[in-house]
């Protein structure tokens, strides 16, 4: 269990859901997690629980919509540990008002991809430096969304937000991978949260459950597993890929669940 040993480890928005289970997964593998979000609470609950189960982390706020916010993170990061070697871009908010080209105003595209695009690439500005300093560079990790492969009713620009990520991480990746510098991108399907599992309807659940190609949703760990193995040595060949984490959901045409209820393979 020591994948990343004495690696520095900043998780965004890991004070709930998704990045909660990469942060614990991270330190069980050895690294030193920086816990890091707008709510000191639960941020310090979250490490509290990773040093009980013997793993090292520590909470620094950080709002993915200050820019100075992010700064002030990397630089106490590296005054507190020496280095950083991993930064996984999870930080979004996915309860920004959306809607459809005809319903969206400019403040709410603008709010949206304040949030979910523009303080990622602000983030990974402002790593690479850092990562230049490291013998062996570092790892980027965004978070991105199945929402970027497709079209969507109403979450019009959470979708567009989303579809950036993905490019943005393969720019980065051929930008600064003779340099060491590795960045993959994690896109989630649904993903049942302790914070989200009572606000999601049975119906939403079960549309999904049809089509994913498992016997289950999606939890904060599956993400975090995934998460360990692009951070750590066994991945050191992959970099610039987008990669679905999905169960499924999004690897075949959009008439599967339909057809099975009819138990038909034809029409």
């Amino acid at each position: 269990m020591d994948k990343l040993k004495d690696k520095i480890a900043i998780v965004t928005g890991s004070t709930s859901g998704i990045g909660v289970g990469i942060a614990h997964l991270y330190a069980t593998e050895g690294a030193k997690v920086v816990v890091c979000g707008r709510r000191a609470e639960k941020g310090q609950a979250v490490v509290e629980s990773i040093q009980k189960a013997g793993g090292e982390a520590l909470y620094h706020y950080m709002d993915i919509t200050d820019t100075a916010s992010i700064e002030q993170l990397f630089a106490d990061v590296k005054k507190t540990y020496g280095q950083i070697d991993i930064l996984v871009n999870n930080a979004a908010n996915v309860s920004l008002p959306d809607g459809s080209v005809e319903e969206l105003t400019l403040e709410m595209w603008d709010n949206v991809f304040q949030s979910d695009l523009r303080g990622t690439f602000w983030a990974i500005k402002n790593i690479v430096p850092y990562f230049r300093e490291n013998q062996n560079g570092g790892v980027i990790i965004n978070i991105g969304s199945m929402a970027s492969c497709g079209g969507d009713i109403g979450a019009t620009a959470y979708s567009c937000a989303k579809a950036g990520v993905d490019i943005l991480t393969r720019s980065v990746a051929l930008q600064y991978g003779k340099e060491n510098i590795r960045c993959n991108c994690v896109r989630p399907g649904l993903i049942v949260t302790p914070e989200n599992e009572a606000r999601v309807p049975q119906m939403l659940k079960d549309i999904f459950l049809d089509n994913i190609l498992v016997n289950r949703y999606g939890c904060p760990e599956d993400i975090g597993h995934l998460c360990v193995y692009l951070a750590s040595d066994d991945s050191a060949y992959m970099t610039g890929q987008v990669i679905d984490m999905d169960g499924g959901l999004n690897s075949h045409v959009p008439t599967v669940a339909q057809f099975r209820k009819l138990r038909s393979r034809t029409w």
